[in-house]
């Protein structure tokens, strides 16, 4: 996968973690396996302390790789380093989703955002700041029956149709919104290996533009996503 920009020079004034820490009781997509711990050593039995953990790859914080949703997609073990590190938009719908738990993000919303903001640049992922992150800690409201926002299909075709966008991110459990259970956007930027992220954090805290994403997938071999580290470079 080629890097959309050079990431050789990072000029930053912050850094600010993206990602929720991982516990056996987040929230989790319906049907998805249990987060679980096994302590394996002890310091008092052993002299040092091992845990065991099992959990989903699409679980907590996590991206999202072609291979998940067609058959001859990459796994997540095929991302280069280069391309983990991305410039980032945030577009702030707060307030329509808090009116409309299914609000979905319209090119009119774009078109607004760049307005004031200026035009979206090839490359970039734009994060999607619903809201969504503040009931992390009450897993029925975060799922709150598959009734949450994300990205409206048509939307996401005309950011990588006219924007050539590197990917998207949200503070939901998918990008899609809950109710559209064809996994739309997931498809339409996963038909290449570009960048999915879901269930981040801290979006509230990251400026409109000038962001500057690394992110951190465990090298699972064929994997179809994985837990992520995601670290925001504010400038």
């Amino acid at each position: 996968m080629k890097p959309p920009f050079s990431p050789k020079t990072i000029n930053y004034s912050q850094v600010i973690h993206l990602s929720h820490p991982i516990a056996s009781n987040i929230p989790q997509w319906p049907g998805d396996p249990l987060i679980e711990f096994q302590a394996i050593a002890t310091l008092s039995t052993d002299g040092y302390y091992l845990r065991r953990f099992a959990m989903g790859e699409h679980s907590a914080t996590h991206l999202n790789a072609p291979n998940s949703f067609y058959p001859e997609g990459v796994g997540i073990e095929t991302y280069s380093a280069e391309s983990l590190i991305v410039k980032a938009v945030a577009i702030d719908i707060c307030q329509m989703a808090a009116e409309n738990p299914d609000y979905t993000l319209t090119c009119a919303d774009v078109l607004a955002w760049e307005a004031e903001q200026g035009e979206i640049s090839a490359g970039t992922v734009v994060l999607l700041y619903t809201g969504w992150q503040h009931k992390w800690s009450d897993p029925d409201a975060f799922i709150n029956q598959q009734h949450f926002p994300g990205f409206a299909p048509e939307t996401t075709q005309f950011l990588l149709d006219r924007r050539q966008i590197g990917g998207v991110g949200i503070d939901t459990h998918g990008v899609d919104g809950g109710q559209d259970l064809t996994f739309a956007t997931n498809r339409q930027v996963l038909e290449q290996p570009r960048i999915v992220l879901e269930n981040l954090t801290n979006l509230n805290q990251l400026p409109p533009k000038g962001t500057t994403l690394a992110i951190a997938p465990l090298q699972l071999v064929q994997g179809s996503g994985s837990p992520a580290t995601v670290l925001a470079f504010l400038p």
